[in-house]
């Protein structure tokens, strides 16, 4: 049965999942917010005439073993298979990412590049893409070295330098030379197969180890930066600048609970979070490419609200259907398409797109820096959280059916008004630095009337409320106060009480539209590591950190959540919001390299 003890290859166009039989499990194009052609990691368990679709698997026959490994640095795998008489192959997949005439070369391709190492292995080829989610079966044309797809509203190409017929009917053959597949984009290949995959995957190895050695990383826990550091590049839509929550959707967050979510599309409340850690690795150009998008996002809005997400291109209908045709991850349905969410008030993404947009007004590494202009069309979305910060609405954590006014969406509405103030300081504008800190008093005493929770010695997650949510441990990170304060110690002391368990925190404990949180949200452990460590309490985050860095999949990737019994892990993949968190803790923990010796 598919777990998500996967790898994901990409390029920051598309990418693809592999599971641990070196198959394609997943795949959308023309980018990976399109529709997936690879698409059985949702489909395992469906039988009839269509089971076995919605893969690119190339199988050694009689396998016994396979072993994978990204090669150091990049997000290229390699797998090794073995079989039982001893014959052994390697398999290397990636999508080729390279500059190329004074641009990136990101093609919408996928590159397997096959070769014996052993023997004389025997293997089979399938490919078996479908279009519309699983419902459309492509017709199929052949040339005498490329097999095309043809499907109602796009064409796909697989290039090689085998027999099609042997692909095209599944045949057994001997792997007696390397061979290649080039599946992608129905355009044909002006050079050889051979060639161009050699040349290809050596130039997208330089150009990753290249990217890793620009890289500001802590002098501990390298490999693991790195590597979330890569995972979370996968995740931007370099075109647009858009970065996504997941390369997945649908892989529930917790066994047959419906929690089903289409997790392609970049969330604002995302873009602090994504910030502070691309800022603290010093990848400025990704940086400013996602603060670009975000600033198009405030153009595009202009009078009107801000939605919580949005498409990779900044498209703003995301309508929410379920694809009957695919039976879901492990057979757990639905799988939906899209994400209802757009639709929410979530008063908190007016604060997140200024604390992401802020830096570009005090960063001098900007080719873009700031103006007034911008710092204007901001003043607007700070008036917005200034009217909204008291009001209801679904919260961070996107509750369908429920409305409360949410302590972090009030606490991120006054960081909006507060950064205003700084901004206007900076731009030498002294009436409206006034302005915006009189508004940001006037919400923080009141936050702090309907928030602190004398009974329960914390804050709570809601006005007047007196539940808990792991939210509330950011409130020192926002500098709403400082994490000497009493009530933030004590805060954080509560939070660990009521919604830690094993090492791993629930991002709440109270029922929701689905029934009760089953799944640790890993994001909450590495804020809960993180507000640990600001109040002195050094040693137990390190270790916790160190638990949760034990539940990385064998290839070092996180997903959203994880079983608080098994470590299993549950929720999109591979997850930014896991990555980030990751990577900040990383920082914030890990000693100095002047200490280190």
């Amino acid at each position: 049965m598919t777990s998500l003890d996967v790898a994901v290859i990409g390029n920051c166009a598309l990418s693809a999942i592999i599971d641990r039989q070196a198959d394609i499990v997943w795949s959308c194009f023309p980018h990976f917010a399109g529709e997936p052609v690879l698409y059985s990691l949702l489909d395992e368990a469906r039988a009839g005439e269509d089971a076995g679709d919605g893969v690119f698997a190339i199988t050694l026959e009689n396998m016994t073993h396979c072993e994978q490994a990204y090669i150091e640095n990049t997000p290229v795998l390699v797998s090794t298979l073995s079989d039982k008489d001893g014959n052994v192959l390697e398999i290397t997949d990636f999508a080729p990412r390279f500059e190329q005439y004074g641009r990136m070369f990101r093609p919408p391709m996928l590159i397997r590049r096959v070769r014996p190492v052993h023997g004389r292995p025997r293997i089979s080829v399938k490919l078996r893409p479908r279009f519309g989610w699983g419902e459309e079966k492509p017709e199929l044309t052949r040339g005498s070295n490329h097999i095309r797809f043809v499907g109602s509203e796009q064409a796909l190409r697989l290039t090689t330098d085998i027999s099609v017929t042997y692909v095209l009917e599944s045949t057994p053959f001997l792997l007696d030379r390397p061979t290649s597949f080039f599946f992608g984009s129905d355009e044909a290949l002006r050079a050889s197969v051979e060639t161009s995959s050699r040349e290809f995957l050596e130039r997208t190895i330089d150009h990753w180890r290249g990217w890793v050695r620009s890289l500001s990383i802590p002098f501990e826990w390298q490999d693991a930066v790195i590597r979330a550091a890569i995972s979370l590049k996968l995740c931007n839509f370099e075109e647009s600048g858009a970065i996504v929550a997941a390369l997945t959707s649908s892989i529930p967050e917790a066994p047959g609970t419906e929690r089903n979510w289409d997790y392609r599309y970049c969330w604002l409340r995302d873009a602090y979070f994504v910030i502070h850690a691309l800022n603290r690795l010093g990848v400025t150009r990704t940086m400013e490419d996602y603060i670009t998008y975000i600033n198009n996002l405030v153009a595009d809005s202009g009078t009107a609200e801000l939605q919580p997400l949005y498409g990779i291109n900044r498209a703003a209908i995301l309508d929410e259907r379920v694809a009957a045709n695919l039976a879901g991850y492990q057979g757990m349905g639905p799988v939906r398409v899209g994400n209802a969410a757009y639709l929410q008030k979530q008063n908190d993404v007016y604060g997140s797109v200024i604390l992401a947009v802020t830096h570009t007004f005090f960063d001098r590494r900007m080719i873009r820096p700031a103006n007034l202009r911008l710092f204007e069309e901001l003043e607007r979305l700070g008036e917005r959280a200034a009217a909204v910060f008291d009001q209801p609405d679904a919260g961070p954590w996107e509750l369908r059916t429920m409305a409360s006014v949410h302590t972090f969406s009030s606490a991120m509405c006054w960081a909006a008004c507060d950064r205003l103030a700084k901004i206007a300081g900076a731009l030498g504008l002294d009436d409206r630095r006034r302005y915006w800190r009189d508004e940001a008093e006037r919400l923080h005493a009141t936050i702090l009337a309907r928030t602190w929770n004398a009974d329960i010695n914390s804050f709570a997650s809601t006005f007047d409320g007196k539940d808990l949510d792991a939210t509330l441990l950011l409130l020192h990170e926002l500098d709403f106060l400082p994490a000497s304060d009493p009530r933030i110690v004590a805060t954080i002391e509560a939070v660990g009480r009521e919604l830690q368990h094993d090492g791993l925190l629930y991002r709440y404990k109270v029922r929701d539209d689905f029934g009760q949180p089953e799944t640790a949200f890993l994001i909450c452990t590495f804020w809960y590591v993180d507000a640990l460590n600001a109040i002195g309490r050094k040693q137990e985050a390190r270790d916790l950190f160190t638990r949760a860095l034990s539940l990385r999949n064998s290839f070092g990737l996180l997903a959203e959540d994880v079983d608080f019994k098994t470590g299993a892990l549950w929720g999109n993949f591979p997850q930014a919001y896991s990555m980030v968190g990751l990577i900040n803790s990383a920082t914030l923990l890990s000693r100095r390299w002047e200490d280190a010796f």
